[in-house]
């Protein structure tokens, strides 16, 4: 069979195709009528609103999702697979919108960038690391992004904390950076955890054992040195700030002001529950019914918080996932996957109680 041959879309690919875009056109439409009387409701609230702080809030959102494609230079790069900057980027606008629009976008998410990364030169061993690196690394950044506030929250009750929140967030840093650069050291203490964990719920002392032992396999399939490890964490921790930062831009663009920790709480608190229920696209009505209530207890009235919210999402939810397909249209559609599988979404995703 001819090159030629392996690349021409078949029949039933191209009817594949089509149905993949008939339901992404309905998901899509589907959502829109979800949030639409929210939308309408909040924008009647909106008044006069500051686009200059909008266009802040969109150079934010551009900023995040270049800095998770710099995260994923960087994990690439200490395996030796090396790409650009625009190839990266690309990757990440497309897999998010999977991610943040379609059922099960997460895994489809995971399943496409580790395809991308195969085409880039990368082993299934790298391909793997880096995906399992790289959720560990968020998973950080926004753990110290949530800290913070909290500690700037007691802060600004008590100045003399002032002292403890600084020594936290160094010893925070420090646990990370440890972390990240030896996560096999991580194996006996998650285990002493489970096993903690698996007496309060009454269950065998191993269960979930081989799990963990298999994630921090896969965490240390490639030793990074701390000057990687600072970088690749550095860009994963800019890429929660500038996002949050969109948020506060949001803010701004309504003529409100919340303070610094408290939006900080909001943010991670907003993020926390959207990760634990994955169940509607981007956290659609989960985050939102956290933030609304943090941002309101940051100095923000109730209408202000709503209307701030629709500015995030139509900003970091909607215009990103926009770019993302326009992106896949032009760039991924119809490009050849070299019939690579995608890895084993279980021990990188999926949550068992």
């Amino acid at each position: 069979m001819t090159d030629a041959q392996d690349t021409r879309p078949t029949p039933r690919r191209r009817r594949v195709e089509w149905v993949i875009g008939g339901l992404l056109v309905v998901v899509l439409a589907v959502e829109i009528v979800l949030i639409w009387p929210d939308l309408s409701e909040s924008v009647q609230n909106l008044g006069d609103l500051r686009w200059g702080w909008v266009a802040a809030a969109v150079v934010a959102s551009l900023a995040s999702m270049s800095s998770f494609a710099r995260v994923q230079r960087c994990l690439l790069g200490v395996a030796d697979v090396h790409i650009r900057q625009r190839q990266s980027l690309a990757v990440t606008f497309a897999s998010n919108s999977m991610s943040v629009t379609l059922p099960g976008g997460p895994v489809l998410a995971t399943t496409f960038r580790y395809r991308q990364t195969r085409l880039w030169g990368a082993s299934p061993v790298v391909a793997t690391w880096q995906l399992v690196m790289a959720g560990a690394l968020q998973a950080i950044g926004l753990a110290l992004v949530g800290l913070a506030g909290a500690l700037l929250v007691g802060a600004e009750t008590n100045p003399f904390s002032l002292i403890f929140t600084f020594g936290g967030l160094c010893a925070f840093l420090v646990v990370a950076q440890y972390a990240a650069s030896r996560p096999d050291a991580l194996e006996g203490v998650g285990i002493t955890a489970l096993r903690g964990f698996n007496a309060l719920r009454k269950k065998p002392p191993l269960t979930g054992v081989r799990r963990w032992k298999h994630i921090v396999n896969q965490m240390s399939a490639v030793r990074m040195d701390r000057r990687d490890t600072a970088r690749a964490f550095g860009w994963s921790l800019f890429n929660w700030i500038a996002d949050a930062a969109c948020l506060a831009f949001a803010c701004y663009a309504v003529g409100a002001h919340p303070g610094f920790a408290g939006l900080a709480v909001a943010y991670a608190a907003g993020n926390a529950a959207r990760s634990a229920i994955p169940l509607l696209p981007a956290g659609l009505g989960v985050m939102d019914a956290v933030l609304v209530p943090a941002l309101t207890a940051s100095g923000m009235t109730g209408a202000e918080a709503v209307s701030a919210i629709v500015v995030y999402r139509l900003v970091s939810f909607l215009l990103m996932a926009t770019i993302g397909w326009i992106v896949f249209a032009a760039r991924f559609r119809g490009a050849q996957q070299q019939g690579e599988e995608g890895p084993d979404p279980a021990p990188l995703w999926r949550r068992r109680k």
